[in-house]
């Protein structure tokens, strides 16, 4: 599981994310949810230790992300589609991210057929479209089989089936009893795919809640946001 305790990140006399503290835990899609500025890519950032909290701190499964010795097996993370180095082809990609973490290189094959890249395998990763682009991020995230997954706007670029075939998956994930944290602006997929919700504002925490008490008295989850955030 992600925890996330009195995390706090400040740029000089900006306060990015002010004392958030939530839990992402096994068997649920948590939707992070919050307007442009709220903190989100910043806290994602900080759990995966590639910025470093003003205070407190942010654990997976009881440990740092710099401590883990094999990190693609135990978190799959994406944050930027265009992570790959835009000469290599995806299949060395995948390739060398296994080898770096002892994944066998079977797994490069398997996760290929999973997310659709198989017909790409020979491709440079600067030549694919936006959601090819996207799908080899999630494969890279998929790569270790890991029990935690961590995605900032994961649907970016991916087309109706892919978004469909992204929401069965990451349900699937879950019920599997592994932990699923996906960053979102869109609402309507935000509503068919999470559980539970953690909505931030100013970096700050406004609600930790299932979907169904968080929605109560809406119409809808856009409008419950809305109200939430005061818009």
């Amino acid at each position: 599981m992600i925890v996330a305790e009195q995390l706090t990140k400040r740029y000089g006399r900006t306060v990015a994310v002010d004392g958030l503290s939530f839990a992402v835990r096994p068997g649920h899609v948590t939707g992070f949810l919050g307007p442009n500025g709220a903190g989100k890519s910043t806290t994602m950032r900080m759990i995966l230790g590639l910025d470093r909290p003003s205070g407190g701190r942010a654990l997976i499964d009881g440990r740092p992300y710099a401590a883990l010795r094999r990190p693609l097996r135990q978190v799959g993370a994406l944050l930027e589609g265009r992570g790959a180095h835009p000469g290599r082809r995806v299949y060395h990609h995948l390739l060398y991210l296994a080898r770096s973490n002892d994944i066998p290189r079977r797994r490069v094959a398997e996760v290929l057929e999973l997310t659709g890249l198989e017909g790409a395998a020979g491709r440079r990763a600067g030549g694919l479209s936006l959601g090819l682009t996207q799908r080899l991020g999630l494969a890279a995230a998929l790569l270790g089989d890991p029990p935690v997954l961590l995605l900032d706007e994961p649907v970016n670029g991916l087309d109706p089936q892919g978004v469909r075939w992204l929401r069965d998956l990451l349900r699937g994930f879950a019920a599997e009893g592994r932990a699923v944290l996906v960053s979102s602006h869109l609402m309507a997929e935000t509503a068919q795919t999470a559980d539970r919700l953690v909505v931030v504002t100013r970096g700050r925490l406004i609600a930790d809640a299932g979907v169904t008490e968080f929605v109560s008295g809406a119409a809808s989850l856009e409008e419950a946001f809305l109200r939430a955030v005061g818009r």
